[in-house]
């Protein structure tokens, strides 16, 4: 597991992604744009990423889906979902109990967290519950009927609207600063192949300068949060009340990285960010920036914590009393661990953003 958490890299990256050569389809510098615009196909990272993952035969609709190519929380163990179940509860109670409250699974891939959510729940809770599988592809088969597959968050609900490695799939555009240190739009070409734009202005210059200034030095990189802020909001907006939680890898102010998180991740491997549909783009979230009031951010092993998942090994007297028992307490401890290590997994931030409800987490 590396230290980006979700996503296991079984093997080596198939190349550098700084010294790629271009014939190899990783990203390579050419001249700049005339004007800004389209040269040979190039255009920004935003558009090209969101037809390579979203379009007719982009990577989000393979039929493998996701789980053919990365892992995230909800496949390293069946925990993850008995512990967003366990928060369902706690908004459940804070709404008082009422009839046809939601839970909402964006990017839900293939159903995964939302078939576990609804298999841990109470059954006096599972009854009332409304299960929402929100994704673009086609519904799965064996999906639990239960289960509803829109391709958009249902609006007006009362419940839990629950964002596990959505945000970091919401396309941006890339910016590289120039000779001069000017923030400029990266092009991409169909092949990978990079190429400077025009000058960033307008709300996009805003938005990098609110939340990810880059120092007059040439070479710098950022992405350019908005859209992630913005479809952030939407997806809040869909709760009339209740907790709306964002997981993802992320970064904050004052610890951006300098070049950028821009990668690729195929059938478990990192690979150069190329926008042809054979593999996963995804970017760190500045996820700072999509906080709304009252909402507030904390890491995954806090979060879990405060679920009762924390890794701890169970009693050696188990062994003796119930050898059978201990085994599995054993292999959930270390289930547990992995969902809250320090340098993987636990360090995924969540985003609380409680609507009309207390925060069910707060100590």
């Amino acid at each position: 597991m590396t230290a980006d958490g979700d996503r296991v890299h079984e093997g080596p990256a198939e190349g550098d992604q700084e010294h790629e050569d271009p014939a190899d389809g990783g990203p390579a510098h050419g001249g700049p744009a005339d004007g800004g615009g389209r040269t040979d196909g190039a255009r920004g990272w935003r558009e090209a990423a969101r037809e390579a993952l979203y379009g007719p035969r982009g990577f989000y609709r393979r039929p493998e889906g996701p789980a053919g190519h990365f892992r995230t929380s909800v496949h390293a163990s069946p925990l993850f979902a008995i512990a967003v179940a366990r928060l369902l509860c706690r908004v459940d109670e804070a709404l008082g109990r009422p009839d046809g409250a939601a839970f909402v699974d964006m990017a839900a891939g293939r159903g995964e967290l939302a078939a576990g959510v609804l298999a841990a729940l109470p059954p006096e809770v599972a009854g009332r519950i409304r299960i929402c599988a929100v994704e673009v592809a086609d519904r799965p088969a064996g999906l639990p009927e239960r289960i509803e597959w829109l391709d958009a968050p249902p609006r007006g609900v009362r419940g839990l609207l629950f964002a596990n490695e959505w945000l970091d799939n919401v396309p941006v555009d890339v910016v590289e600063t120039d000779g001069a240190g000017v923030p400029r739009r990266v092009l991409v070409r169909p092949d990978g192949t990079e190429l400077p734009g025009a000058a960033v202005d307008g709300e996009d210059a805003a938005w990098l300068e609110r939340w990810w200034p880059l120092p007059p030095e040439e070479g710098l990189r950022a992405e350019i949060g908005l859209p992630r802020d913005r479809a952030w909001a939407g997806a809040v907006a869909s709760l009339d009340a209740g907790l709306a939680v964002a997981v993802d890898y992320a970064h904050t102010a004052g610890a951006r990285p300098p070049f950028g998180t821009l990668t690729g991740f195929r059938e478990g491997r990192e690979v150069p960010p190329v926008p042809d549909g054979s593999r996963d783009l995804t970017a760190h979230v500045a996820l700072d920036s999509c906080v709304l009031p009252g909402g507030r951010l904390l890491t995954q092993r806090e979060a879990l914590r405060a679920l009762g998942v924390t890794g701890a090994r169970p009693p050696l007297a188990l062994a003796s009393s119930d050898p059978a028992g201990y085994v599995r307490a054993l292999a959930s401890a270390g289930e547990a661990s992995e969902l809250t290590a320090p340098g993987g997994l636990g360090d995924f931030t969540w985003l609380l953003q409680p609507v009309g409800v207390p925060d069910p987490l707060a100590s």
